[in-house]
């Protein structure tokens, strides 16, 4: 996709919760691709978010670039955008940098100007706007909130999981097959590596097992699918309700691509008058090159 009215060199960054993609346009077109870990200083340090970033900015050659977008989960205060914004600052010293909240990038990539952006990734929220006003809803984090997002569903497995081995029921097909995910010999196991090192990113890699146990007729799996679309199809509704709109309602992240996921939001929004639900169609990297463009 190229944007006409761009001039010079642009830098786009998408910093979700378990990767870092950058794209490099010049005048429009994209001359550069490139991917990294994350460099969300909520789950990463300073100076993991500080080498990831300046790998990404190696192959993109940002030094040379006029502006930088940035969309980033946990851009909750001026000041997140400025912590984020002092470790890139030296890898474009000469660009006007930019940082939001990724959920704007996510509209700015469905090339809406108004409407609401549901991110179901490693994490989860919800943003919009109408134009005038804008309304936010979820992105709390994992400790707080993220219903609906990896994270959740890897833990909502594991729970399931300790609580039959708690009832003295053996193991069923989603206890076994995210046991033998995570190489442990038995669900008891779950219980230290769960509250051990293995840290936000490992769980939510847990996630498409849900989704291939729902798939086999496994109930409680599709349960928790059915629970998921029903917590982000809330997070859509209350920015709906504060910005008195209806949509458009667009659906990104890795999560957001799984069709029983979006039948689970779409029946749940339905419910709430909303019928507006449409799926990202390209990555949301996109949209920082539709903002700085506008």
């Amino acid at each position: 996709m190229t944007y006409p009215g761009t001039i010079g060199a642009v830098v786009g960054l998408d910093i979700g919760g378990s990767k870092t993609r950058g794209i490099k346009w010049l005048d429009g077109a994209a001359v550069a691709d490139a991917s990294g870990g994350s460099a969300n200083v909520q789950n990463v340090s300073r100076a993991q978010a500080r080498t990831n970033l300046e790998g990404v900015f190696a192959t993109l050659q940002g030094e040379s670039v006029a502006r930088v977008v940035v969309g980033s989960g946990g851009i909750d205060t001026a000041e997140d955008a400025n912590a984020l914004k002092e470790l890139i600052q030296p890898l474009a010293p000469d660009a006007a940098v930019s940082v939001v909240h990724d959920t704007r990038l996510l509209l700015a990539a469905a090339g809406c100007s108004a409407g609401i952006a549901v991110i179901a990734g490693t994490g989860s929220a919800a943003w919009g706007t109408n134009g005038e006003d804008e309304a936010r809803a979820g992105g709390w984090g994992y400790l707080l909130g993220d219903e609906g997002s990896g994270y959740w569903f890897g833990r909502e497995a594991v729970r399931y999981s300790l609580e039959r081995m708690n009832s003295g029921l053996r193991p069923d097909g989603l206890t076994q097959a995210l046991v033998k995910s995570c190489g442990l010999a038995g669900p008891e196991g779950l219980i230290a590596l769960f509250h051990g090192d293995a840290g936000r990113e490992f769980w939510a890699s847990k996630s498409p097992i849900v989704f291939e146990c729902a798939a086999s007729g496994h109930t409680a799996s599709l349960d928790m699918i059915l629970q998921a679309g029903a917590d982000l199809a809330s997070l859509a509704a209350k920015c709906a309700a504060q910005l008195d709109i209806e949509g458009p309602i667009v659906l990104g992240g890795g999560l957001g691509m799984k069709p029983t996921l979006q039948t689970a939001m779409r029946i749940a929004l339905a419910t709430r008058g909303l019928h507006t639900l449409q799926v990202l169609t390209q990555d949301p990297v996109f949209g920082a090159l539709h903002l700085a463009s506008h």
